[in-house]
């Protein structure tokens, strides 16, 4: 068949139409694969695993350099907040969720899947010029609510005590409150002494400590330095005395121990999944340990 010159030109017009729409998807598809390999995880909450999880994340990000993990603190209510509505993916705690917390989520439509991820012993510290090396927790109930005021009432010298503690939305916050102002005993409801100071960090108890000889704190054992002394604790009067490390809270002879969590609002998939199957491996782990917090593993 002959093809005419007019004919012919709007042939080629048409191939030239088609082979520039080819091309055109061809771009849009690398754009597109771009936009998928290039994933933003964000994570939220506690701040006693806020510099674990931001070890974690530049680790991660290493090895994946794809996958960016966005770390934030705010306490572990914030964190799991966010999750409940959310407004993240992960939510790190530092204390199980509360059954009023779990029902929210489930009312927006979410069923929270939990993960422990790290172990943790909370030190009991004071300035290092406090004679003072050891404590019951019935003493430390009795000083963070307020019955006892007084150093020399624990053996000490005649100096006012000065608790310090986190604030209320932290988990470490909660977890001291239950398990040793309250002794464990769900029916207690006991609180810290009025007087109490709140702190918005764990290093701001460590630094107060340091330049406060009558004050006496709790931080996790990640967070704890040289420059505060760590007491020895005790769960009963005649009871053995144990300073918390990492061995003491692996064989759980340290009464005040705890796991570190994260939440999800749903079954872990895709690359959230990868990023929490690689959180228990021995490479995330060993970070635990660098921190000074206990592996799981």
């Amino acid at each position: 068949m002959r093809v005419t010159g007019r004919r012919y030109i709007i042939i080629i017009f048409v191939i030239g139409a088609l082979a520039l729409s080819a091309c055109g998807a061809e771009i849009s598809r690398s754009q597109n694969a771009n936009m998928v390999d290039s994933v933003t995880l964000t994570n939220k909450g506690s701040d006693t695993i806020v510099n674990l999880a931001l070890a974690w994340a530049e680790a991660y990000h290493v090895t994946y350099p794809n996958i960016s993990v966005s770390v934030t603190g705010g306490g572990s209510g914030t964190g799991i907040a966010a999750m409940i509505n959310g407004t993240v993916d992960i939510a790190n705690a530092s204390r199980k969720m509360k059954e009023k917390e779990v029902a929210n989520a489930k009312e927006n439509g979410f069923v929270p899947v939990e993960y422990v991820i790290a172990r943790d012993g909370i030190a009991v510290i004071v300035n290092p010029q406090n004679p003072i090396n050891r404590l019951t927790l019935q003493q430390l109930s009795d000083i963070f609510s307020g019955k006892i005021t007084n150093w020399v009432d624990v053996g000490g010298e005649n100096r006012p005590i000065v608790c310090l503690s986190r604030e209320v939305n932290s988990g470490t916050h909660v977890y001291f409150l239950e398990s040793v102002v309250r002794m464990g005993n769900k029916n207690d409801e006991t609180f810290f002494s009025p007087s109490t100071l709140l702190l918005p960090s764990s290093e701001g108890i460590t630094s107060e400590i340091s330049h406060n000889p009558n004050a006496i704190g709790y931080d996790g054992l990640g967070y704890v330095t040289d420059a505060v002394k760590t007491v020895a604790v005790s769960p009963s009067d005649d009871g053995l005395y144990i300073i918390p490390t990492i061995k003491t809270v692996i064989d759980n002879t340290y009464p005040i121990s705890r796991s570190l969590y994260m939440y999800l609002p749903e079954e872990a998939t895709g690359y959230t999944k990868d990023y929490i199957d690689w959180i228990y491996s021995e490479e995330a782990q060993s970070i635990v340990e660098e921190l000074g917090f206990v592996p799981v593993n």
